[in-house]
């Protein structure tokens, strides 16, 4: 046999590399108000013909219960009656923090399920995810109510929830994904507030709701890596030249001083491939002083500075701290044995598999959460939505969003190589349980 010429790669490699290099396209032409899709051709042309990763190659995390799935990898089975699946739920156990584990359950479809708002009545949303009024028709996907195996999840309350919100501060901290929550928990609360007895300051990175009977304010931070970048608010597309100051987070943190309740979350941004660019202390050459590093070690040290700032500035008498857990990606729709498929789009139903988990969750960046929290000072409560939104499929914007500023053109839904959005979610929708079981914890 003859040995490979020098200097060069294996086809397979080389395929590998240019599949993460576009990924990194994909995740990361994100600004403030969307995610841009320009890449999603050339991804999914190339990264159908790689092998399936292996995601069981990674440590399992510890996560709140100590598990972040089920183990028990049944046979797909269908829980349409919605009859059935309630009847189920009202036997259950009331929900515990400190003993039930809402990793473990299934989504379970009910007719009978009505949202709180929809795109129509909340004038809160942003175009990026009224998939309604971006032109979807099939509306399943906002029948399906997640329950957990040993408990039930306590319906959202909007009086409720606003009065454990009275005279309170409670800001959502992080990227779009975020956003989505924090417009989604807006949007849940807002209709039982009269019109003259709200209002809502947008800013760049801070944007503030107000319900001024209750004397509280829902409010939503940008900062996508929590700590400092060159990225913060001119969004640089090109992942490759955003720089990190891992070590940095005053500039952020003095927004969420004196804040009640705080939730937040840091995880897509982060996933740009092997090497992120990193800055700490202090360098004579500026920006120019940076090192690549591994994203998991960027991220942890990015984390660390956080949670630094969290040891030695919050009280915990006085703010309850929350983190919610990475929101999966269904980039590849060979991960649901959906081989003919195109990432999300079309997909009308969740993964109805036990345990299901696939290529959009990387558990090396859950650990690192997980050990990271587990050495604070300061307690901090996991929102853990990564389990059951793995099943969500169904759930996302695809084509149904905007580019560039606009929602897509009739021409562009019908490229959804190019255009599908397989990372956001259309609001109503899957983070509306997220908010769910933020509420069961308040």
């Amino acid at each position: 046999m003859k040995s490979a010429a020098r200097g060069k790669l294996p086809l397979s490699i080389v395929g590998i590399v240019i599949c993460i290099c576009l990924f990194i396209g994909v995740l990361y032409i994100e600004d403030t108000g969307s995610l841009s899709s320009a890449t999603l051709l050339a991804l999914q042309s190339t990264c159908s013909k790689q092998d399936e990763p292996d995601n069981n190659s990674s440590r399992s995390v510890k996560v709140q219960e100590k598990s972040t799935t089920s183990t028990s990898l049944t046979e797909e089975k269908d829980d349409l009656n919605g009859i059935d699946g309630e009847e189920e739920y009202e036997e259950k156990a009331e929900f515990d923090p400190e003993k039930c584990n809402v990793v473990k359950g299934k989504w379970v479809f009910n007719r009978s399920l009505k949202s709180l708002y929809s795109d129509e009545t909340c004038p809160y949303l942003d175009k990026q995810v009224v998939c309604v009024k971006n032109g979807r028709r099939d509306s399943d996907y906002r029948y399906w109510e997640w329950q957990p195996d040993e408990c039930k999840l306590p319906r959202f309350d909007p009086k409720t929830a606003l009065e454990k919100l009275r005279g309170q501060r409670l800001m959502f901290v992080g990227d779009s994904l975020q956003r989505g929550q924090w417009q989604s928990f807006v949007c849940m609360v807002e209709s039982v507030i009269p019109a003259k007895k709200k209002s809502i300051r947008r800013g760049r990175s801070h944007t503030v709701f107000k319900a001024k009977e209750y004397n509280a304010t829902i409010e939503f931070y940008w900062a996508p890596f929590l700590v400092e970048s060159n990225s913060d608010l001119r969004i640089i597309g090109n992942p490759k030249d955003r720089i990190l100051r891992v070590d940095a987070v005053k500039k952020h943190a003095k927004y969420w001083e004196g804040v009640d309740i705080l939730v937040f979350n840091s995880y897509v941004w982060w996933m740009s491939g092997l090497k992120i660019k990193s800055l700490w202390g202090s360098f004579a050459n500026g920006e120019e002083g940076y090192e690549e590093l591994d994203a998991t070690i960027a991220y942890r040290m990015g984390l660390k500075t956080w949670a630094n700032w969290v040891d030695s500035t919050i009280d915990p008498n006085k703010t309850r701290l929350f983190f919610t857990t990475m929101s999966p990606t269904h980039m590849r729709s060979a991960d649901w044995h959906n081989k003919k498929g195109i990432r999300c789009y079309n997909e009308t139903r969740p993964v109805l598999k036990r345990g299901y988990w696939g290529s959009g969750s990387d558990k090396r960046m859950m650990n690192v959460v997980s050990s990271v929290v587990g050495k604070m000072k300061v307690p901090v409560s996991f929102i853990n939505i990564t389990q059951m939104s793995e099943h969500r499929i169904d759930g996302h914007t695809s084509v149904y969003t905007e580019y560039q500023g606009k929602v897509l053109t009739d021409e562009q839904k019908e490229d959804p190589k190019r255009y599908a959005d397989c990372i956001h979610w259309c609001l109503p929708g899957v983070p509306d349980t997220w908010n769910q079981l933020f509420y069961a914890y308040l």
